[in-house]
């Protein structure tokens, strides 16, 4: 008799059904894990309009609702920024982002809170 050497169909299919057990654990978490991306680019995009904010308050005392007139911002490409209300006393925002129907919300000064804002500076998504 010859010696041959190889794998069985039987250890190729335990091979296989093991690879596709793993699998089916790491897919949901790597969506998981685009999503708190998705997350955090909308909450840092909030942190610095909150900052364009503040500077263009400085200037000119008032907030404003477009963003174009604040120097040197711009959103993340996929989110889209909406400045809901903006006095000389306040202003609330909104974030959303393409790939995610969550949004992030914030408000600052005597703006009325906005989503699921509810303390002042906060950012909050829901």
């Amino acid at each position: 008799m010859r010696n041959q050497r190889g794998f069985t169909l039987i250890e190729l299919l335990i091979v296989v059904v093991i690879i596709g057990i793993l699998a089916s654990i790491a897919i949901p978490k790597f969506v998981n894990t685009k999503e708190k991306s998705y997350m955090a680019q909308m909450k840092s995009d909030l942190r610095n309009l909150a900052t364009a904010e503040e500077a263009f308050f400085y200037d000119s005392t008032t907030y404003t609702t477009n963003l174009v007139l604040m120097n040197n911002f711009a959103a993340s490409p996929a989110v889209t920024l909406t400045v809901n209300e903006a006095t000389p006393k306040g202003w609330s925002a909104t974030a959303v982002h393409g790939q995610t129907p969550r949004k992030c919300y914030i408000f600052s000064g005597g703006a009325a809170p906005v989503g699921t804002a509810t303390v002042e500076g906060r950012i909050t998504c829901s």
